[in-house]
């Protein structure tokens, strides 16, 4: 095996963490619930040290937030919040697939084509149900930001934020006529980054996530109203 593909033994904090992950960003546990260390402790059989480590790495992720007194919750889903989060997302993933224009490799965007060649063949896609992209090498998004070859950026897009952006793009997602959009997007930026464009890649990238901002504003909106 690559060394490079090699991993390290999974602990029982990675375990615990990557099932709050997973809980979390699918709104399994609501946001803005509060986080019950001796309920998880039973519910995963887990010594209090693995799930401290756990909720500590959630954090990082921004996905809990901790109030003096209160303890840790789950991060709200609001207006605020996302504005603040897309606006740092266009700017970084703008400059990844600026990046991704002069360092991914051809066979590297042959894949990227493959990629969104699978994501046509869901018939959710095509018949513009939905457009639900599994976390990981199977995210359209991912994958671009990987192919910047920056460390750094890729560390804040796929550690830091990555998570938090799947929250709003998995519960506040795609449908609709934005599904075919979308997908025409995606399509723009790889020809794009294909034909080492990487200002043209910038721009249609930045439109791309303006546009999903815009769309899952409007639906936070509508769920806001309800809720008063």
């Amino acid at each position: 095996m690559n060394p490079a593909l090699q991993r390290p033994a999974v602990t029982a904090a990675d375990r615990v963490l990557q099932e709050l992950l997973r809980a979390i960003v699918a709104g399994e546990i609501a946001p803005g619930s509060k986080i019950s260390e001796p309920e998880l402790a039973k519910r995963f059989d887990l010594s209090r040290a693995p799930l401290r480590e756990a909720l500590a790495r959630l954090e990082r992720c921004h996905l809990l937030e901790r109030t003096p007194n209160a303890g840790a919750r789950v991060v709200k889903l609001s207006t605020e919040n996302l504005l603040s989060l897309y606006q740092l997302r266009e700017e970084l993933e703008g400059l990844a697939c600026r990046l991704a224009a002069s360092q991914m490799s051809d066979a590297e965007i042959r894949e990227m084509q493959d990629l969104l060649d699978q994501h046509l063949s869901s018939q959710r896609v095509r018949e513009g149900e939905s457009y639900y992209q599994e976390a990981g090498d199977l995210d359209f998004h991912y994958r671009i930001i990987l192919g910047s070859k920056n460390p750094y950026l890729i560390n804040i897009l796929t550690d830091e934020l990555y998570h938090l952006m799947r929250m709003y793009r998995v519960q506040l997602g795609m449908n609709g006529p934005r599904v075919s959009r979308a997908f025409d997007e995606h399509k723009a930026i790889i020809n794009a980054i294909a034909n080492r464009d990487g200002e043209l890649a910038d721009l249609l990238m930045r439109r791309h996530i303006a546009a999903s901002r815009r769309n899952i504003e409007h639906k936070l909106s509508e769920l806001e109203q309800q809720g008063n």
